[in-house]
């Protein structure tokens, strides 16, 4: 789960990190008050989306006066925004978030996230903040200094200490960027964040650190624990048929193919989209139904999957284990029957009560198209696919 960056810096201002004052707005109007109120400018415009690179497309502006406040707002609100990160197709801006502005000296970078090959957490500084991290760490990897967290121990002072020094702090900076890396660990320990990133973390010329922007990731098992950042959750910024898909718990990600999978287990779907690719087709999604998958989440898996246009073929892989191939079987059944498909289906079943998930295959009276094994179901279903994007030519 995401958040927008004002949310994200009032989680940190609860931590104690030191963050602009700012607030978020949704008109002119209130932009051009709240920046009155924030005191004298320079003040900050910056649209609020779930995407990075705001500054370079136009979502991050600089006022010296409160109408300008206003102006730009206006300008903002109702744009669609287009950056690296969002794609041709943009976002629509609904909000703003109007802050003070600072006399920045450097600019830094840092971040705290899961390292799997350490299974801990790991904070990463850089001295190039304001850069895309990815290339820092392929032009000049010897810029980016980390630190592996032991989870009994937590972030040591002299962890602190070598981040510090390695980013050209000393004296009273080095102290307090001690305290406010303190703060951002805590502030990912407690809120079980799978990413906390700072960037950039300015210097002041006065000599003060502050986060001027902020991007969190959650982990989703974890959000029970926190219904407050549950809350925080924008479902314009999300797509509807992922949103829809978590309703039912269901892990769905939209792709840019025409063949929809439908898989139980994590690593069998990303396989089956591999294979798909690999036998000249293009998957339209990632859909785990996941190990023990009722017949009614079978049947919404495919309403979710066929309210994707692009979507003209389906390949539903099913290995059982704890998800019988029967359930499978009759949730495809009855999904292709409420639905009344017109797309090509091939099912491929494995596992638990595979023969009698054939038997009421075979007895639906349905055009289901049986695959014996992922290659064979691969091939069919790209073939399939290919012949009827030929007759509707």
């Amino acid at each position: 789960m995401n958040i927008h960056e004002y949310q994200a810096k009032a989680i940190l201002r609860k931590f104690g990190v030191p963050v602009p004052d700012g607030h978020i707005c949704y008109n002119g109007a209130s932009a051009r008050e709240w920046a009155k109120r924030l005191g004298e400018g320079p003040w900050v415009v910056k649209a609020q989306i779930h995407a990075g690179g705001r500054g370079k497309g136009g979502g991050v502006k600089l006022a010296r006066s409160a109408d300008e406040v206003r102006d730009i707002a206006r300008e903002m609100l109702g744009m669609t925004l287009r950056t690296h990160q969002t794609g041709p197709e943009g976002k629509l801006v609904t909000r703003v978030l109007v802050e003070n502005g600072c006399n920045i000296g450097r600019e830094l970078y840092v971040s705290l996230l899961v390292d799997r090959a350490t299974s801990k957490v790991t904070v990463m500084a850089s001295t190039e903040g304001g850069m895309d991290i990815e290339e820092v760490a392929a032009a000049t990897p010897e810029k980016i200094f980390r630190e592996a967290v032991d989870p009994v121990v937590g972030l040591s002072s002299f962890q602190c200490r070598n981040l510090a020094f390695s980013l050209g702090l000393t004296g009273k900076q080095a102290a307090r960027a001690g305290s406010l890396l303190q703060g951002l660990y805590n502030t990912f320990i407690a809120c079980d964040c799978s990413l906390l990133e700072i960037n950039p973390l300015v210097v002041t010329r006065e000599g003060e650190l502050l986060a001027l922007d902020a991007k969190f990731g959650f982990d989703d098992n974890a959000m029970f624990r926190h219904l407050q950042i549950a809350d925080m959750r924008d479902f314009d910024e999300e797509d509807p048929s992922e949103v829809e898909a978590s309703q039912h718990d269901l892990s769905y990600v939209s792709l840019s193919g025409n063949i929809g999978c439908l898989v139980n287990g994590a690593g069998l779907a990303m396989a089956t989209m591999d294979i798909i690719k690999f036998s000249g087709g293009e998957p339209a999604n990632f859909l785990d139904v996941g190990g023990g998958a009722t017949i009614e989440r079978v049947t919404e898996a495919f309403k979710i999957i066929l309210s994707d246009k692009n979507v003209k073929g389906i390949l539903v892989n099913i290995f059982g284990g704890i998800m019988k191939c029967d359930v499978i079987a009759t949730g495809v059944i009855e999904a292709a029957r409420q639905v009344s498909l017109q797309v090509p289906l091939v099912v491929r079943l494995e596992g638990t009560n595979v023969d009698k998930g054939k038997e009421l295959l075979a007895s639906s009276g349905l055009n289901i198209i049986a695959a014996d094994g992922m290659a064979d179901a691969a091939h069919k279903i790209v073939q399939a696919v290919a012949a009827l994007c030929e007759v509707k030519q």
